[in-house]
């Protein structure tokens, strides 16, 4: 009988750590569907009109920037400079966040400030520094515009050309931004191939020691959590609201990590401009030259572990991330 105990150790073992994988994994499986508000149910039609708005730099005060200037599709929805060029061809405030699977991100913008993408749109468009534009502006030159002015009356009848409407289409495009299937998936699905042994590592390290998996959790890899993150930084994050909440001093949200290779630089303010940086950065339990407390303890780095980090968050990249501008209507 002991050779058969001996035989069968192993392969319990080997069943026990399958099951517990599977377990792990199911956390991270994508949603069948995109959630739309009740409200606000998909259009096909009206997620059209938002891709051309999106696209069009006529909802600039100088028609010089569109919102893609700064989350642009094929660098994962953001733009890869540490702080995109505004209005006033000066850096803004802070790094671009992506766009990517916006329809789950709630709340918005690195402050967690906004609490849905209609309410969201507002500031980066109003903003001197970013668009400088007014919805009476803009109002003014779309309704110029002949195909505008069918496209709006034809999918808000009775509203045509408006804030709101502006607004919602914006909303509704935006919320059809999700990240195709990457090889990340399709391991998560059974397909043992579909990555290497060190993502494998690096999900293991991942979700284990270095216990990344806290913060950035679930299928989009990210808890909408407020966290800070150890950064020398004057920017208060969810604490500069009005009105102020000290609690939330250097807070800032916590990015999905999906398209993650494609979004260099890293953090609110794009300082760490690579992903060996950023885990350089979490393994000392963040920068030594501030005198807070941060929400980060820090790991071990061993040999390989970088490599194995990056090989799985590489799994995270999907093919599909060619988005063919659209044909804006002309004056």
């Amino acid at each position: 009988m002991r050779w058969k105990a001996a035989v069968l150790a192993p392969l319990l073992l080997w069943t026990f750590q399958s099951l517990a994988q599977a377990a792990g994994l199911e956390a991270f499986k994508r949603p069948q569907t995109v959630p739309f508000p009740e409200d606000a149910p998909y259009n096909r039609e009206i997620a059209t009109l938002g891709k051309m708005l999106f696209f069009d730099p006529r909802l600039s005060g100088g028609q010089n920037i569109s919102c893609s200037s700064c989350h642009n599709p094929s660098f994962g929805w953001e733009v890869p400079v540490p702080k995109p060029i505004g209005a006033a061809n000066t850096p803004v405030r802070r790094h671009a966040p992506t766009l990517l699977n916006a329809a789950w991100i709630s709340p918005l913008l690195w402050d967690g400030s906004s609490r849905s993408l209609e309410e969201q749109a507002i500031g980066p468009i109003t903003n001197p520094a970013k668009m400088n534009a007014t919805f009476d502006g803009i109002t003014q030159r779309l309704s110029s515009v002949e195909d505008y002015r069918i496209w709006f009356d034809h999918l808000f009848p009775g509203q045509g050309i408006r804030k709101e409407t502006i607004l919602a289409a914006l909303a509704m495009y935006q919320r059809t931004i999700v990240g195709g299937v990457a090889s990340f998936d399709r391991w998560v699905e059974g397909d043992e191939t579909a990555v290497s042994d060190a993502a494998k590592r690096g999900f293991a390290l991942f979700t284990g020691k270095a216990n990344c998996a806290s913060c950035h959790t679930g299928w989009m890899f990210t808890s909408n959590q407020m966290y800070d993150i150890g950064l020398p930084t004057s920017d208060l994050g969810g604490g500069g609201l009005v009105p102020p909440d000290p609690d939330l001093n250097f807070r800032f949200k916590t990015p999905g990590l999906r398209n993650i290779v494609l979004r260099a630089p890293f953090m609110h303010d794009g300082t760490l401009v690579s992903l060996e940086e950023v885990i350089r950065h979490y393994a000392a339990g963040g920068s030594t030259a501030i005198a807070r407390t941060s929400d980060i303890e820090g790991f071990l780095l061993e040999e390989g572990d970088t490599e194995d980090l990056i090989a799985f968050l590489a799994t995270l990249t999907d093919t599909g991330t060619n988005v063919p501008t659209p044909i804006l209507p002309a004056n």
